[in-house]
Order: structure tokens, then C-alpha cells, then sequence
């Protein structure tokens, strides 16, 4: 009976802090939820505040098709999306690479030069991206990289942020592995291949989460360095339906919709990975 009661005590402690923590799972989950509901009613209803579906997401649909088409020669909705999908998985699958290989060289091959490189490197985190822009915007113009992949993701294939998650969840791999693997024979690219990848796996999947969302999500340079209709992205789309005088709020609420659902899908398919490799965990 005791421990019943303890039990009934503790419980009714908590009703406060689940009371709290279901007010701001409301409040975070509202914006998402107005989005699909918005997407699925036209400007007026819009205008009015109606928070409830509505029954025209396929007028909206047709009208986002339409609107993508009238953009320049060679674009469509397809186009858009196909571009945004293309240069976020180039650079996510890239950077990954680069930068994983960057931290486990910095981590795990110790030397004062490198040490100093680090710093250096880590100083460029202050830098802010705008002041880059110019340079980098008559770079690629100067090496003929502009409405090209390559254009897009150089400048972001490698970043010190990456690096500097790569090098701090490094420091939890177990150094044994690679001398155990070395006395077998392996080659330190075959290390890094079949053994630090696979244990690192979770801080894979939290990179990859990061930056396909940078990547998915980036506007200005895309802007910049994609002069031509076709080679542009859902951003450089969403952000030319919102010019005019006239704004048709359902069109852009269906956009936002198009361009939120391969963030949310990325995120949620990784969301335990993501969790474990922004913590450090290792496998």
C-alpha cells in the first residue's frame, strides 16, 4: 500500500510537467500542422485564419505545376525538385566523405603542425558565408563553374563546422581497433574504409542530416552562382512566387509544403542516428 501511494504522489507531482511539456509540443507541431492545412485552401480562407483542411490542395497543385512552368524555357516542378535532390545528395554524400576523412586524420594522427592547421581552420567558423560571397561568386564565374553542380557544392564540399564534429566524436573510437588492424596487415585506407565507417556510422547519419538540410534549405549562393531558369532550385522557386503584387497564399503554402517534406522525411528516417551522433555516441 505504500508503494501505491508513493507511486499515486509521484504521478500527480508530474501533471504539472506533462501539462507543460504538451503545451509546447503544441506549440512547436501548430506551424507544421497550419502549413499542410493552409496548403489545402485557397488566399481568402488563408487571409481568414482557417486552421482546418480544405478541399482545394489539388487547384493549389495544379496551380503550383503551372506557376513552375511559366518560370523560363526548360522548367517545371519536376525541374526544381530534381535540381534541389541533385545538388543536396552531391554535397551531402561529398562532404561526408571529405570531412570525415579531414577529422579522423586531424584526431587520430597527432602532430603539432596539424594541431596549429586546426586552429587556423577553426577561426574560419567566424568568418560569416555573405563576406565569402563576392570571391567565390568571381571564382566560379572565372573557371566557368556557373548553373553547374560543381559550381553549387564546392564551396561547401568541405566545412570546419563537419570537421570539427568529425575530429570530437573521433576521440571515442578505439585506437586498439587500428593497431590490432594494422599487425593484420590493413593499409590505413582500408582502416578507414572497413573499420572507422562503420563504427562511426551514427555520426554519418547526424552529417548527413546537417547537411542535406543546409544544402536542401541554401538560397544565397544558389541565387548567385544559378543564373539560368533551369539549372535552379525549389528555394530560388518558392522565393519567385512570393514577388508580385498579388499573392496567391495557397500556391506558396503548397510550395512550402514541397519544399518541407524532404527535410521532414530526411529527419525523421535518421532521427536516432541523428541523436546518438550529435552526442558522440560510438558503435
Amino acid at each position: 500500500m505504500t508503494d501505491k501511494k508513493n507511486k499515486s504522489a509521484i504521478q500527480k507531482r508530474l501533471i504539472p510537467s506533462y501539462i507543460f511539456l504538451v503545451i509546447v509540443c503544441f506549440i512547436s507541431v501548430f506551424p507544421i500542422y497550419w502549413m499542410v492545412t493552409a496548403a489545402t485552401n485557397n488566399s481568402v480562407d488563408i487571409a481568414r485564419g482557417k486552421i482546418w483542411f480544405g478541399n482545394q490542395a489539388l487547384v493549389n497543385l495544379q496551380n503550383l505545376i503551372k506557376a513552375a512552368s511559366s518560370q523560363g524555357s526548360g522548367t517545371s516542378l519536376g525541374r526544381f525538385m530534381g535540381n534541389s535532390f541533385l545538388y543536396a545528395f552531391m554535397q551531402t554524400v561529398l562532404c561526408i566523405f571529405i570531412c570525415s576523412l579531414a577529422g579522423y586524420g586531424f584526431e587520430l594522427y597527432h602532430d603539432k603542425a596539424k594541431d596549429k592547421l586546426f586552429g587556423i581552420l577553426l577561426l574560419a567558423m567566424m568568418v560569416p558565408g555573405v563576406a565569402t560571397m563576392i570571391p567565390l561568386f568571381t571564382m566560379a564565374s572565372k573557371f566557368k563553374l556557373l548553373n553547374t553542380v560543381a559550381g553549387f557544392i564546392l564551396p561547401t564540399i568541405s566545412t570546419p563546422f563537419m570537421i570539427m564534429m568529425f575530429r570530437q566524436n573521433s576521440r571515442n573510437f578505439p585506437v586498439d581497433i587500428m593497431e590490432a588492424a594494422r599487425i593484420d596487415g590493413l593499409s590505413e585506407l582500408a582502416i578507414f574504409f572497413k573499420m572507422y565507417m562503420p563504427v562511426m556510422r551514427s555520426t554519418y547519419a547526424a552529417a548527413a542530416v546537417i547537411t542535406f538540410m543546409n544544402s536542401w534549405n541554401a538560397y544565397m549562393w544558389p541565387r548567385a552562382v544559378m543564373t539560368k531558369n533551369s539549372a535552379q532550385t525549389m528555394q530560388i522557386l518558392l522565393t519567385n512566387l512570393s514577388n508580385g503584387y498579388v499573392l496567391d497564399y495557397g500556391l506558396i503554402m503548397m510550395a512550402v509544403l514541397f519544399c518541407s517534406i524532404p527535410t521532414m522525411a530526411i529527419f525523421f528516417i535518421l532521427q536516432k542516428q541523428f541523436a546518438e551522433g550529435i552526442t558522440g555516441a560510438v558503435k
